[in-house]
């Protein structure tokens, strides 16, 4: 190994003790939580940004795209890369490296400069993305791995149900700027949790990850990639632009509360997926895209009507918590642990292209068109989730793969 390897003044992560550590799993979590920020805040404050960086609000949807682009291109080739790390070091300078680009994002005036440093931030989030899930399997004894994931996982949600609301709430309260340059500060706080916290884990052998492409000729895999494309395309679409959604229908003023009504959801719809997961995997892919549906159709045919829209955030906020657990637990039976890269890569990808094909609808067919473009897509996502009964969303789940590594 390289500078992975242990040393007398290495501290390796021990054996898994008796309980969970949740200290260490907590700071992870809070890792988590600051890599969604730091990617979805621009959304809560979109129409500010925009002003400040002298650009169209497309335009400034943009610094979601670049973000999640960079974590979807890089989540594979920096994990071969970085494969001899040690886990902890890697983890923190990625963790530094989103304290940076909040703190340039804070103090920019240049639209370059901002979207180079969300893409920077971007392939850190990858990093944090690759750790996750194998830091808490090595840190929680055996019989509370599930928990430990969760626990660990769990930074997501919050994210979504209190960062995203908080940040909007910040943004009109005391600026964009600082409300970035708040992020930053808490990222400081982060290091220094993640410092005393969290053990060092030495990195791979060269060459474990070589197949994590061969994961594509599984049964099963390429259905989940495509339900993960087209759900979490149609997803981003809405969400990164829903400032303009809501302007265009009147409801501008409200689009924190709007946000907080969907995280809200969101955590509910991770309680429930979170109970019945092992049991139900199929069935709630099959309600988590219905749910989804039916608030599209909500937000076409009810705009005006804010108890409609209201009703559908319930709804897509349902459809959408759950369904990254889901979406995780269906890939890693059908492909093992190293179709969980392809996922990664999938999902920011999707996002990606979210932010981008939404700037193309609102400059060419305006916002009312994103409801239509979420029907388009998740109308196949409900065929093939329905049609994928002997792989990847089997009737019944098959027993516990063995790690493809």
């Amino acid at each position: 190994m390289s500078t992975s390897q242990a040393s007398p003044h290495t501290a390796v992560l021990p054996a898994p003790a008796a309980k969970l550590p949740l200290s260490a799993l907590l700071a992870l979590a809070a890792a988590a939580f600051m890599a969604i920020l730091t990617e979805a805040l621009p959304a809560g404050v979109l129409p500010e940004m925009a002003r400040g960086l002298s650009v169209g609000e497309a335009a400034a949807g943009q610094t979601l795209t670049v973000y999640a682009l960079a974590t979807g291109l890089s989540a594979i080739p920096v994990s071969l890369a970085t494969a001899t790390w040690g886990r902890k070091r890697l983890l923190l300078l990625a963790v530094l490296t989103i304290t940076v680009a909040n703190a340039v994002t804070a103090l920019s005036s240049s639209y370059l400069l901002t979207m180079a440093f969300r893409l920077a931030a971007g392939v850190a989030a990858a990093v944090i993305w690759a750790e996750l899930v194998g830091y808490a399997r090595r840190l929680a004894p055996l019989r509370l791995a599930g928990r430990g994931i969760a626990i660990t996982m769990g930074g997501v949600p919050l994210a979504l149900s209190v960062g995203i609301p908080v940040g909007t709430f910040l943004g009109s309260a005391i600026g964009w700027r600082a409300t970035f340059g708040l992020t930053a500060l808490v990222c400081v706080l982060l290091l220094g949790w993640i410092t005393v916290s969290v053990p060092d884990h030495p990195g791979r052998r060269p060459g474990r990850g070589a197949s994590i492409l061969g994961a594509l000729r599984l049964p099963g895999v390429l259905p989940v990639l495509f339900v993960v494309a087209a759900y979490v395309l149609a997803h981003n679409i809405l969400y990164t632009y829903i400032s303009a959604f809501l302007g265009r229908h009147g409801m501008g003023g409200s689009r924190d509360l709007v946000l907080l009504v969907f995280g809200i959801a969101s955590v509910v719809s991770i309680l429930v997926t979170g109970a019945l997961v092992d049991r139900w995997l199929r069935g709630l892919t099959v309600a988590g895209t219905a749910l989804f549906l039916v608030a599209a159709v909500l937000l076409l045919t009810g705009a005006g009507n804010g108890f409609a829209v209201y009703g559908a955030t319930v709804l897509w906020g349902l459809g959408w918590g759950g369904m990254g657990t889901l979406l995780q637990t269906a890939v890693t039976d059908a492909g093992g642990d190293r179709a969980q890269a392809l996922l990664v890569t999938t999902w920011n990808s999707a996002m990606a292209g979210g932010g981008a094909a939404g700037g193309l609808l609102l400059d060419t067919l305006g916002p009312g068109s994103f409801p239509w473009s979420a029907l388009a897509l998740l109308a196949p996502v409900l065929t093939v989730v329905l049609g994928a009964r002997a792989h990847g969303f089997p009737v019944e789940r098959p027993g516990r793969r063995a790690s493809a590594s």
